[in-house]
């Protein structure tokens, strides 16, 4: 058992907590007023009464969340449910997880060929992963975009080889929107995952071909419970930001795919109803606590099963 620290030891130890905790002061204040204050003034907002002209009036009112969900008829005032915001919720949602799932199917082949490469040449395949961070993600969303409108490369070669006569829609459609997002986050799935491959003992594949499992049977049992940190983790990295994807979604959507980014711009925008807006951001932001409470979860469930 460790020695009980002496009375000087131990002032020592508390005047150094107080000095560190002094010194990080000002960096807490910093963070408190870039992140927690913009979210506290939105939760705010959600709970006022919205302007004639945009902005609001400080006057409280739940209006703006009672809309989130909820639509009031104003010729009869009878009440249903807000059609239009559940669809675009459900839409947000239902891409994002397309997107996550688009990304783990093309991410997971390409980390492990990166982390099976030579040690000399893993850092060259990582550097044209990260190619596309350094361009603009307006460029790259018009990249996807020239790629598969009608008269773009995919229907070009298609109508050129003789296999379709007329082009193909694509382009303002959900598998437009799903398609630019995957490509501008698809880096983010292959990242984590190779920092997790990396550290795998590729001994205990070929133990498991030993003992004469298949290649689904060593996928399934072997790699990927090691590799789940990684996966969490790409999987998180992805979902989020696709769920308030706000460039993607106007360009390749056409305006009339919406997502909740498009829809919070709406309401901030040409709606001029600032508490709807707010209280959708909140909402957004919500959902997006509940995928990190789901992320923490795996990970220690992960971490006690290892243990």
């Amino acid at each position: 058992m460790p020695e009980p620290l002496s009375g000087y030891e131990l002032a020592a130890r508390q005047q150094e907590t107080k000095t560190n905790l002094l010194l990080s002061t000002p960096a807490l204040i910093i963070l408190f007023l870039a992140a927690s204050g913009p979210l506290v003034v939105m939760l705010l907002y959600s709970f006022l009464t919205p302007g004639d002209y945009g902005g609001v009036e400080y006057e409280a009112s739940t209006e703006g969340w009672f809309k989130v969900f909820f639509h009031k008829d104003i010729f009869d005032g009878t009440v249903s449910f807000a059609d239009a915001h559940l669809s675009i919720f459900w839409r947000s949602i239902k891409l994002s997880l397309l997107t996550t799932i688009a990304s783990i199917i093309l991410g997971f082949p390409t980390a492990y060929f990166i982390a099976t490469r030579p040690l000399s040449s893993r850092n060259f395949w990582l550097f044209l992963i990260t190619i596309p961070f350094w361009t603009n993600l307006l460029i790259r969303t018009f990249a996807i975009m020239e790629v598969i409108r009608n008269q773009g490369a995919v229907n070009t070669l298609l109508m050129s080889s003789g296999l379709i006569e007329h082009p193909i829609q694509m382009l303002y459609t959900d598998f437009a929107i799903m398609l630019g997002m995957t490509y501008v986050y698809l880096p983010l799935m292959i990242l984590p995952l190779y920092a997790s491959m990396e550290k795998l003992d590729f001994r205990l594949i070929e133990a498991g071909y030993d003992l004469y499992a298949t290649r689904f049977r060593v996928l399934r049992k072997v790699i990927l419970p090691l590799v789940k940190p990684g996966l969490v983790a790409g999987s998180i990295l992805v979902f989020i930001p696709s769920l308030g994807a706000f460039v993607t979604p106007r360009i390749l959507g056409g305006g009339k795919n919406m997502m909740l980014g498009n829809l919070i711009e709406l309401q901030f925008g040409q709606g001029r109803n600032w508490p709807l807006g707010a209280a959708l951001s909140i909402a957004l932001l919500l959902i997006v606590m509940a995928a990190l409470l789901i992320y923490i979860r795996n990970i220690q469930s992960t971490s006690s099963s290892h243990d």
